[in-house]
């Protein structure tokens, strides 16, 4: 594929972190039910963890259920995790052939038991792998991730564990759902919305956002890759000027 082979693999972001938005919208666009078109979202799902494999990323975050979502229709709830379950068991095979991890971020106990323990048995099964690391955001916010790591913070500094001077922002990082993984480089959102939804507010700080008005369904390799060529195509600064950056490259 010609976006591949334009592709700098020495400057691939190390975490990409997806908004899979638009199911709803493209099965309405073709008259059918909004559940046909999170099963139809699938496919997206698979192209997209294949990319990132062959691009060597080392993990992707996929926003998968959000704490918002529970105020859907019971039957499109129902719908989203009987598609979560199929397909973690569907692509155990993948998962170990591709030597990718598995894990899960979010309130994981106020998922139906079936999903949960389906989702506990795959994360168990691909704990070894070290190729990339595939994170679910499922039942999450990052509102009530952030308030879960202050009570936790809180709660130490109560129990003399943690003096206040000592909170920083590795403190912070080593008490939120991702702190086994690297700092978002990239975050994408398809079906052409532009905003963040809650999603991993703290670890975005300094990532490139890149939106598409491709709705998920839609959403092929062939996309993935325009995405990242496009983050290649930016400068990132951190604070720092382009005269700075220049001289440090140099």
């Amino acid at each position: 594929m010609q976006a591949d082979i334009q592709i700098d693999k020495n400057y691939i972001p190390k975490h990409v972190a997806v908004i899979m938005d638009g199911n709803g919208r493209w099965a309405r666009s073709k008259g059918l039910k909004r559940v046909l078109g999170h099963q139809k979202g699938v496919e997206s799902v698979r192209q997209t963890v294949e990319a990132s494999v062959e691009l060597g990323i080392e993990a992707l975050t996929l926003y998968a259920f959000s704490t918002e979502n529970w105020k859907r229709p019971k039957i499109e709830i129902d719908t989203l995790m009987s598609i979560l379950v199929n397909s973690l068991k569907k692509e155990i095979s993948t998962f170990q052939k591709n030597d990718i991890k598995l894990q899960a971020i979010g309130n994981l106990d106020k998922l139906p038991s079936k999903a949960r323990n389906q989702l506990q048995e795959v994360i168990k099964m691909t704990e070894n792998n070290k190729a990339m690391t595939l994170t679910l955001a499922l039942n999450y916010g990052a509102k009530e991730e952030l308030i879960r790591a202050t009570k936790s913070i809180s709660k130490k500094i109560v129990n003399n564990e943690l003096k206040i001077e000592e909170i920083d922002e590795k403190i912070i990082n080593s008490h939120l759902y991702t702190f086994t993984l690297p700092v978002v480089d990239f975050l994408i959102r398809t079906s052409g919305e532009m905003r963040i939804s809650n999603f991993l507010l703290w670890q975005i700080a300094y990532a490139e956002l890149y939106f598409t008005d491709i709705l998920w369904p839609d959403f092929r390799k062939k996309d993935f890759y325009e995405a990242i060529l496009n983050y290649q195509r930016r400068e990132r600064r951190f604070g720092k000027t382009s005269e700075q950056i220049e001289s440090s490259n140099t």
